[in-house]
């Protein structure tokens, strides 16, 4: 983290130069001096992190080059806010200029000062840095990591001699691999497994590997454990060791001798006309694989390898071949879990009811992976079975058992080894993530836009920051870093979390890295007065404590006590955090927005969500430096003209989350004049279409990814198409009539049309399907609700060759509904609602392929199941809500040739609304 801190400070100091040589005078070559010096430290610094827990002098400088990186940090902020922010034009300008020169003169005198120290205490650390540089070398392996790999090595070692009888969901992924290894297939053939350190990889390959039908099939064998210092000679050696070792001939001499490329030549001259099957485990790169591939020959003989890694991209970038296959590993389940834990912990494999509810609680911290489980079983094996205190304190004490004290150190150093191979800007967001409580569903919007405010996203040319940190939140996932929770239909991720002991992991290092800190019984007294961030879960007022904090640059607060009001806030603010960038207040029980908020100059992120807040006062136009402004679901009825002073401002979001059965709750906002100028928007959500005049505005913002527009009447479809031909960058839009039954005049032509764009969503009535929405080739989410539709409108959606969901809400009058041959290719969500005029659906053969879940609701004169519905094969879900037909009555009959059609599917409801509540029925 210290070279994380560094390398965003480099950063910040080249834009601080290049936006701020005019104001600096003398202090420009103050500040290149910092620059320089910590720009050549920082080589050093990954080594020196990878050293440090071995070495406490060294973790001591580490500690200060990373606590000189905030502090500069803070001075550079501290002068951006005095000297770089906006003032009046005219006379009203000069006058405020005259009245802070003295001012100015005193702050410049005061940060020249703060400079001057970081400066000597920079030429202090510099002197130890060069000191250190000769004693451990720039280069040289990290001792840490080796020990990591010592620990990685003797527990793989363990589980190679692990009885199968002993373990636990293996059957089924082993029988699934060796129908991959022995399909027949005659070319060569890469089997990869992929899956967060301590999932059971090495384990499960091996049992495939040692499989008696396996061993049978290759003449050769063979097993190399790939270090993460990869060296291609002495894997390339090893690999020849063990060949010649199973023909019982001894290694030719010349082999000691040879280069990297000779040896490859070997092995695939001694491999040709060979069938063999070959491991190659834990694998940490694509360049490893690079390095080695070509040492396999590309013959007909049916041979195989088999590789473990914790990274996607690797697993996939190896199966190239049509006939490869990537195999993911799953968590336990847990029945799976609890199976595994009482086998290896009780002698009888059944736990003593006194044990049960804390056994299930220290299980649930393991979170189905295996690794953990063994280990906190070898934990528990110490343990007196009769004394409940003992387990209890275990249970409670289970991250510390993973700071070092216990056997489940070994998870910790396993994988520490994932996050060390992280570069220097992923680190920082995986750490940033210890700020949501345990077990929390984190919304990917909601994580990518304080990464942004925190600063943790680099500049990339021709993509904009949310791309980027999308892009930083997949490869966390395809280093299996991350779980994904939940996908849209699109793909597109909803909802991810972390594992319980991977979390307890970085909560840890987030702490000694001062990045986070979390306060979870409102005790700050023991937080450090330099802190970077809070996260507080549980809110206790403790105001005389909270103007020690004069360093802090997040305040997020999950969860409360006693409820955050007004004045709670006033006093939490009260010690002038002046450097904050990041507030979350979402669900406190605010009216109003105290003043303390609008002094935040630096403030980038402000999310009072779920709040009372009735009204934004004119001083929100202080915050100059805001970028995301989220006020969902409070009453704010109306945005005033201060808001226009926002230039930075990309995600505004100001709407009312209604009764959705009803499409029409939806609530927006009144915006001010000149709403276009407002240039930098990105995210638009919810504007009142108020007169033609805003919806013109809308057309300026040609930055726009997404927006919404709710109150639109007739005459505004034609200025609105108009303005949606400028917004070329808009990838989801929604528009909402004024009124159920109001019409949206969408048939004018918009030009050029919005090809990027992917989710559509017309809350209204239509004439007919808008000409315009044929060229939208690339939507793969479409919404119609109130549309009143009288022709069918899969004529023109079905050939669209990207769209997995579709909702229908009353959207067309139309009596039969057919889905033909070759149609919705992708389709994998169909949702058909208030269809009051619809009598039948039928589903030709070829159609809907992977339709994975349907639901239909209030179709009261549907009488029958969709004809075809058997021949939709990944159907996975099917849903009747309010149908109250015979047909449906019938699927509860399992007798019925209706039910008989359906009874593949795995999940299958039947639900009707009675008194105010859903009465559900599973199938």
């Amino acid at each position: 983290m210290a070279e994380s801190a560094v390398s965003f400070l480099l950063q910040q100091i080249s834009t601080f130069l290049l936006t701020q040589s005019t104001r600096l005078g003398g202090l420009e070559r103050e500040i290149q001096f910092l620059k320089d010096e910590l720009g050549s430290m920082r080589a050093f610094l990954r080594d020196a992190e990878l050293k440090e827990d071995d070495d406490s002098e060294l973790k001591e400088w580490v500690g200060h080059v990373r606590e000189v990186a905030y502090d500069t940090q803070d001075v550079l902020d501290e002068f951006i806010m005095r000297f770089a922010r906006y003032h009046p034009d005219g006379f009203y300008g000069r006058v405020h200029n005259f009245c802070s020169s003295i001012k100015n003169i005193r702050a410049r005198n005061r940060i020249s000062s703060k400079i001057e120290s970081i400066k000597c205490r920079v030429k202090d650390i510099s002197e130890r840095h060069n000191r250190y540089k000769s004693d451990y070398g720039l280069s040289e392996r990290g001792s840490y990591s080796a020990d990591v790999e010592d620990v990685v090595s003797h527990f793989r070692g363990n589980t190679l001699l692990i009885d199968e009888a002993e373990l636990v969901g293996i059957e089924k992924p082993k029988r699934e691999l060796i129908s991959q290894i022995l399909d027949g297939s005659s070319n060569l053939k890469v089997v990869s497994m992929v899956g967060m350190g301590g999932m059971g990889k090495t384990t499960l390959v091996k049992r495939v590997y040692e499989d008696v039908n396996v061993k049978r099939h290759f003449q050769l064998h063979a097993w190399l454990t790939i270090a993460q210092t990869f060296h291609i000679k002495g894997v390339l050696k090893d690999l020849i060791r063990q060949l010649f070792k199973e023909i019982n001939e001894a290694v030719p001499q010349e082999v000691e001798s040879m280069d990297g490329d000779n040896l490859r030549a070997f092995v695939k001259d001694f491999l040709k006309e060979k069938r063999y099957i070959i491991v190659l485990d834990d694998l940490w790169g694509l360049e490893s694989w690079e390095a080695i591939r070509y040492a396999f020959p590309e013959t007909n003989s049916q041979s195989r390898i088999l590789l473990t890694t914790r990274i996607m991209d690797t697993a996939s970038g190896c199966c190239t071949k049509s006939n490869d296959y990537v195999h993911k590993m799953q968590f336990l389940s847990d029945e799976e879990s609890w199976t595994l834990f009482c086998s290896k912990t009780f002698a009888d494999d059944c736990c003593p009811p006194h044990l049960e509810d804390v056994s299930r609680g220290i299980l649930h911290k393991c979170t189905g992976l295996p690794l953990a489980i063994v280990l906190i079983v070898g934990v528990l094996a110490l343990k007196d079975k009769s004394k409940l205190d003992e387990w209890e304190m275990i249970l409670h004490s289970l991250g510390g058992e993973l700071e070092g004290i216990g056997k489940l150190e070994r998870v910790r150093k396993i994988l520490l080894l994932s996050y060390n191979d992280l570069p220097w800007f992923l680190k920082s967001c995986l750490l940033y993530m210890s700020i949501y409580p345990e077990d929390w569903n984190i919304s990917r919007p909601d994580l990518i836009q304080r990464w942004i405010a925190e600063g943790f996203i680099l500049q990339r040319t021709g993509m904009t920051t949310v791309e980027v940190a999308n892009g930083y939140l997949n490869e966390l996932i395809n280093r299996s870093m991350i779980q994904v929770v939940e996908l849209d239909p699109d793909g597109s991720i909803t909802y991810c979390n972390i594992h319980d002991i991977l979390r307890d992991i970085i909560l840890t290092k987030a702490r000694e890295q001062n990045l986070v800190m979390l306060a979870t019984k409102g005790d700050y007294t023991r937080l450090p007065e330099n802190i970077r961030r809070i996260a507080i879960h549980e809110f206790i007022e403790n105001h005389h404590e909270y103007n020690r904090f004069k360093h802090l640059r997040s305040l997020l607060i999950f969860g409360y006590r006693n409820p955050l009001n007004e004045s709670s806030l006033s006093k939490l603010l009260s010690g002038h955090p002046k450097l904050l960038n990041v507030l979350n207040l979402e669900g406190a029980k605010l009216k109003s927005i105290p003043k303390e908020v609008f002094k935040l100059f630096h403030l980038k992120y402000l999310n009072l969500q779920d709040t009372g807040v009735e009204i934004i006062s004119q001083s929100i136009g202080n915050l100059q430096n805001l970028e995301y402004l989220n006020l969902v679901n409070t009453h704010v009825m109306e945005l005033p003209i201060g808001i226009l002073k926002l230039k930075k401002l990309c995600e505004l979001l100001v709407f009312h989350k209604g009764d959705y059965s009803k499409n029409f709750a939806v609530r927006g906002f009144k915006a001010p004049r000149e709403i276009g100028s407002l240039l930098s928007l990105e995210v638009l959500d919810s504007i009142d279409a108020d007169n033609d005049e805003t919806v013109r505005e809308i057309g300026k913002l040609a930055q726009l990814r997404e927006f919404s527009i709710t109150k639109l009447r007739r005459e505004d479809g034609k200025e609105l198409c108009s303005s949606l031909g400028k917004l070329t960058n808009l990838r989801k839009l929604f528009v909402y009539s004024i009124k159920e039954d109001g019409i949206l005049d969408l048939q004018h032509s918009i030009s050029p049309t919005p090809r990027a764009l992917q989710m559509l969503r017309l809350s209204g009535r239509l004439e007919k399907v808008p000409q315009w929405l044929s060229s939208l080739q690339g939507l793969t989410i479409i919404y119609l609700f109130g549309s009143g539709l009288r022709e069918d409108p899969l004529e023109s959606l079905q050939d669209w060759p990207n769209l997995v969901e579709i909702i229908f809400n009353k959207a067309y009058e139309v009596e039969q509904l057919c889905f033909k041959a070759g149609g919705f290719q992708k389709l994998k969500r169909l949702d058909l609602q208030r269809l009051e005029q619809l009598k039948w659906v039928r589903v030709e053969k070829d159609a809907l392929p992977c339709l994975q879940y349907l639901i239909m609701a209030d179709c009261k004169q549907v009488n029958e199941l969709p004809w075809g519905i058997q021949n939709l094969n990944k159907l996975e879900s099917l849903g009747f809500y309010n149908m109250g037909n015979e047909s449906v009555m019938k699927l509860q009959d399992k007798g019925s040739e209706e039910y008989q059609k359906i009874i593949k599917i795995p999940k299958i409801v039947i639900a009707n609304w009675i008194d105010g509540q859903w009465d559900r029925h599973f199938l």
